[in-house]
Formats: C-alpha cells, structure tokens, sequence
C-alpha cells in the first residue's frame, strides 16, 4: 500500500518529523479527533460524511499522526477513523488511549482497572482495525488503583504485540519517572498552548529525555485566535492568522512536540497545517513567549 500524500498539497511535511519511541516516525504536525464527536464528546457528529471529509483531507495534505480515544463519543472518533481512512496509507499512524469512561455529555471518569484497559485495548483494535495499536496512552492515572498495575498491564499488552509504544496523558515528572521504571513510556500528553504552560517542567523533561510531548488543546479552544489577542500582530507580519503563530510558537519550542490541532472545518483543517511551514526567527519566538 502506497501513501497519499502528493508533492504539491503536503503542507504538513515543513513541521518535520519526529520518531515515537525512536522507531516509528510522524509528521510533528497532527491531528486530534475529539471535536469530532457531538456535543460535550458525546454521541455522532453533527455532519457525519464532514467528519469523514476532514480525516481523509487531513491525509491528502500530509498529516499522518492521528490522535484519539476510546472515550471521545464514546468509540466514536474511532469509529470514524476507521471508516475515513482504513486501509490506512503505510504511513498513517494512529494513538489513542483507554482509562477515561462516560456517563454523560461532559462526565469523564478515570478507570484504570487492569482488566478494563486490557478490555480496552482489545475493543480499540476491534473498532480501529488494526492487529496493533501504534501509541496506546493512558488517558489518565486513576488514583484509586495503583499506577504500577496500570502501567504494567499496558506493558503486558505491549509484550503481547498489541501495544506498540505507550504512552501517558495529565501526568507530572515524578509520575513519568516512576511508570519509566515500569515500561518505555514514548510519549507524554499534557494541556499546553502558548497562554497556558502550567505543564513546562514535564515538556522539558520529555526534551531532555527525547519523550514526545503532545500538547492537548494547543490553541486553547480559540482564545488565543482573537483579532485582537496578543499573537495578532505577529500574525499580520507573517500574513498568517494568531492561531498559525500558535502553532507555529509550540513547533519551535521543542523538537518533541506534536501539536494535534483539531476541528470539524476542512477550511480550518488546512488552515491550521499551513502553520507548518511558518518559521518563527529567535527574536519573534521570544517577544511571543513573553506576550502571553
């Protein structure tokens, strides 16, 4: 099976590329599904064959890292993937994470049983349809079951050839150090975006360690797209809109992070992958860095 992607619409290439657990490369610029769900991530999209148009576009323009989740909908998202994009091209690489559950529109509660995130596991091939999970992460750590259970039924399942590389999600450095004494964890996804950096100590850890680092909602749900917010006269000196200066600022901040900008809009799909080939000079990442 042969890629997608073509010389002449493959904006995401200019983010370059980065190895997931040192072996499996993606282009840093993903694409996160969680819009892409109803209401509160909750039930089928709004615009069913829109949904599909965005992931098979987001391939056309040379995304090839797809970030998900058993709980967005629930199933869902994956749900979704699958039938956009499978087979998928040799180069497609999908993640998605088990231990949140729903009960509702917006209700999210951690479940790290071990037998459930195996349960897990299994049903994300199933719905994927995949004989292996690129990135499986743990989408939270659940405080009443003890992490080393956690993460060690995410290694066993990786030793089973389930799992490829692991991965962790809201997590501190001491949580990373100690589930590192369990598995190889590939990569970390923590809230981060330029107006938020509460998570700088576990990003610079992941840098000094060469762990991915996944910033979730790395535009902040738009307050950093304002007309008249902090990154919109950059913007206008690049001709580019305050969410590509977003973009672009989380790209040059460290070589292990992977945005995963999501949206239900082909137009803002491919507005968003223009930001790949912003490239911010030292002076501008500073001012920017200092805006916020």
């Amino acid at each position: 099976m042969t890629t997608t992607q073509d010389s002449t619409t493959n904006l995401a290439a200019a983010s370059g590329s980065y190895r997931i657990g040192g072996d499996l490369p993606v282009v840093r610029l993903g694409y996160g599904t969680m819009q892409l769900p109803g209401e509160g991530v909750w039930g089928p999209p709004k615009d069913h064959d829109g949904a599909l148009a965005v992931l098979r576009r987001a391939v056309e323009i040379g995304v090839t890292f797809f970030d998900t989740a058993d709980s967005y909908g629930p199933e869902v998202a994956e749900d979704l993937l699958r039938e956009a994009l499978h087979p998928y091209a040799d180069d497609v690489v999908i993640a998605t994470k088990a231990g949140l559950t729903r009960q509702g529109p917006g209700v999210w509660t951690p479940v790290g049983n071990p037998a459930y995130l195996r349960q897990q596991c299994e049903l994300s091939l199933r719905r994927l349809g995949v004989e292996q999970i690129d990135l499986f992460q743990l989408h939270r750590i659940d405080a009443n079951v003890a992490a080393e259970d956690q993460i060690g039924e995410l290694k066993k399942l990786q030793d089973e050839g389930k799992v490829r590389h692991i991965g962790l999600s809201e997590v501190s450095v001491e949580q990373v150090e100690e589930a590192r004494k369990i598995a190889t964890i590939a990569t970390v996804q923590n809230l981060f975006n330029l107006a938020n950096r509460t998570a700088e100590p576990v990003l610079d850890y992941c840098t000094a360690n060469d762990i991915g680092f996944i910033p979730w909602f790395p535009l902040a749900t738009g307050e950093l797209s304002q007309h008249d917010g902090p990154l919109a006269a950059a913007a206008r000196q690049h001709d580019a809109t305050p969410s590509q200066l977003a973009l672009a600022w989380l790209l040059k901040r460290s070589p292990v992070m992977l945005p995963i900008p999501g949206t239900k809009s082909v137009d803002h799909l491919e507005s968003n992958t223009a930001a790949a080939g912003i490239e911010l000079t030292d002076d501008e990442f500073e001012a920017l860095t200092e805006a916020v």
